[in-house]
């Protein structure tokens, strides 16, 4: 049995399942845990729940790596600096170049020899220049990283018009297919406005309410059966 708990990553703005890894955490805590990048900041937000190794939400949880550290601390606030010192720097390169392309976010890796700018754009940039002024002001390996405009929204995040977080930033782990059938299937007015998200594309919660409409009409038949 392992134990997980729940934490959230400020930078990531999410809450996350984590596999304790036999450490001793409380609510409150700060710990270090993997991520893509080599490691994230996070604060213990629940306590233990026992899981079944076979179970997906251990497959799906990150892994403690430690009880973060002053120095872990202090290394994730340089880390914030430098990468919205490199995010200027970029921004302030993509105009004077005259690139069509519009900079998301700035992200260092964990050990500093690696730092990822995503972007948006409506076809391929050449920006090898670009990289070559990135690389020589830093000195460490760049990579841009071109994103979708739902990505872009799931990043930065934002309030939907429901008052709550988006869902893209607060739970949803990938992107599901949004048409405008499952609208009209819901008789909702396909007026573009009231449709969209803020990425301006199909709001994702049409699936959602499709999904639960379609559970309570079945049910519904069911008790009419009866």
């Amino acid at each position: 049995m392992s134990e997980i708990i729940y934490v959230f990553s400020d930078r990531l703005k999410k809450t996350l399942r984590a596999d304790k890894n036999k450490i001793e955490l409380q609510t409150g805590d700060i710990c270090l845990i993997e991520s893509s990048l080599g490691g994230e900041l996070a604060i213990v937000v629940d306590t233990p729940r026992k899981i079944r190794e076979n179970t997906s939400a251990r497959q799906e949880a990150s892994k403690v790596i430690r009880k973060a550290t002053e120095k872990d601390k202090d290394k994730f606030a340089w880390m914030r600096k430098k990468e919205k010192e490199a995010f200027d720097f970029c921004l302030e390169r993509i105009k004077e170049r005259k690139l069509p392309m519009k900079l998301v976010r700035v992200r260092y890796f964990f050990n500093e020899k690696k730092g990822i700018f995503y972007y948006t754009a409506d076809g391929r940039i050449d920006f090898r220049a670009l990289v070559k002024d990135l690389a020589k002001r830093f000195r460490m390996r760049i990579e841009m990283r071109q994103i979708g405009v739902r990505d872009e929204a799931k990043m930065i995040g934002g309030i939907g018009v429901c008052g709550r977080r988006l869902c893209c930033a607060s739970f949803m782990k990938s992107f599901e297919p949004v048409t405008i059938q499952k609208a009209k299937k819901q008789n909702i007015s396909i007026n573009p406005t009231k449709i969209s998200g803020l990425c301006g594309r199909l709001m994702c919660c049409l699936a959602f309410e499709q999904e639960t409409k379609g559970r309570l009409y079945s049910e519904e038949e069911d008790i009419e059966e009866d």
